[in-house]
């Protein structure tokens, strides 16, 4: 399940088949990936993979038309509720716990809505200069185009910012929906997460083991999806195809941090303390687009009973990439984002492709994980 991401997503199938031939290469694995198919109903992408004779499915479980319905917003809508949805947050003290338990993550934000918010005052000053320079028989008619010239203004300068390195379209946009999904005012991810469930629930009995991975905002959304098959059925997982969850760059503790966002912490707790549902959480410092201070459940301030933590996986950015490349993009916050899903110049270190289609199980690497503490030299961080 892929983040906020407008884009297509044969672009996903493109990342993993172009990121598999690295993987093969540096790891000396035969690495075969098939041409992907769209299910009829839109819903899924899916594609084969066969590592070293380990066939996989992989489906990419699709929400880019929902994300496309609110990014980009338009201007006028969101110089509107962006200001509405920060008073809320405001009022409640969402900003200091946010910032105690996502350092990174809240300085990005804030400061995104920051620029955000300079760029229109900057786009009011520069409208109100002919008024306040120009001549004095101008001054009825200039006044009067202030908000007219402050808005094109302003619809250039979100232009140019829309990009990196600053995304503000995105992230203003991006923080718009998660907050909106927490407090139900977002509604259409709803039917979806039942559609995602329902295509879950499905593989019980006909794969050999079940990992639902979310990137970035599903994160949660993932987590949401896996409660609801619990509701529905409380033994799934128990009865012999093991389930097991992965979050990668997680910012869950973004939308649980949220006061309204009580459905959100409910199927957290649930999930968590399902027995059948293992979890393994891939975690980066370097990615300042992910919340990783904190243990998920700590973070959230949701009671989890002992062993039920979801095991941790540390990521070194220079097991990944080199560091004149790392140079290069440190301030291209999505490229570094999505470099956990891409392949590690480590054959030693953790690797997206070797690790959700290699030979070994993810269920067994999260058993295995749990009792040693740590993680085989071969998936090392």
């Amino acid at each position: 399940m892929p983040g906020f991401d407008p884009r297509e997503p044969e672009t996903y199938w493109g990342l993993f088949r172009r990121e598999s031939r690295l993987t093969a290469v540096r790891r000396g694995m035969t690495i075969t990936v098939s041409d992907p198919e769209r299910s009829t109903d839109g819903l899924r992408l899916d594609w084969r993979v066969e590592a070293d004779g380990a066939p996989t499915r992989y489906t990419l479980l699709r929400w880019d038309d929902i994300v496309r319905a609110r990014f980009p917003r338009s201007t006028l809508r969101r110089l509107v509720e962006v200001p509405a949805l920060w008073w809320r947050l405001l009022r409640d003290g969402y900003p200091k716990r946010f910032r105690r338990e996502a350092k990174r993550f809240a300085r990005v934000i804030i400061g995104v809505h920051a620029i955000y918010a300079a760029l229109v005052v900057l786009s009011l000053v520069l409208a109100a200069l002919p008024a306040c320079l120009g001549p004095e028989q101008w001054r009825p008619w200039s006044l009067a185009a202030i908000p007219i010239l402050a808005y094109g203004i302003h619809l250039g300068l979100m232009a140019v910012t829309r990009g990196k390195p600053f995304y503000v379209a995105h992230l203003v946009d991006d923080t718009a929906f998660t907050y909106d999904h927490a407090s139900g005012a977002e509604t259409r991810m709803r039917a979806r997460l039942d559609a995602f469930a329902t295509e879950i629930q499905a593989a019980e009995g006909h794969a050999s083991e079940i990992v639902v991975i979310g990137h970035s905002s599903s994160s949660f959304l993932g987590i949401e999806a896996l409660d609801r098959i619990l509701t529905r059925d409380p033994d799934f997982g128990l009865r012999g195809t093991p389930v097991s969850f992965v979050s990668i760059g997680s910012v869950i503790p973004w939308i649980t941090l949220d006061a309204p966002a009580k459905e959100m912490r409910a199927a957290l707790s649930r999930v968590a303390a399902a027995p059948a549902i293992r979890w393994i959480d891939v975690r980066a410092k370097w990615d300042w687009l992910s919340v990783h201070d904190r243990d998920v459940l700590t973070a959230s301030g949701v009671p989890s009973l002992a062993g039920h933590q979801p095991v941790e996986i540390h990521v070194r950015i220079t097991d990944l990439i080199e560091r004149k490349i790392i140079a290069r993009r440190k301030w291209n916050l999505f490229r570094m984002h999505f470099q956990l899903l891409m392949s590690s110049l480590n054959p030693e270190a953790f690797d997206y492709v070797a690790f959700v289609a290699g030979p070994e199980p993810i269920h067994s690497i999260i058993d295995r994980c749990r009792g040693a503490g740590v993680l085989p030299p071969s998936k090392a961080a």
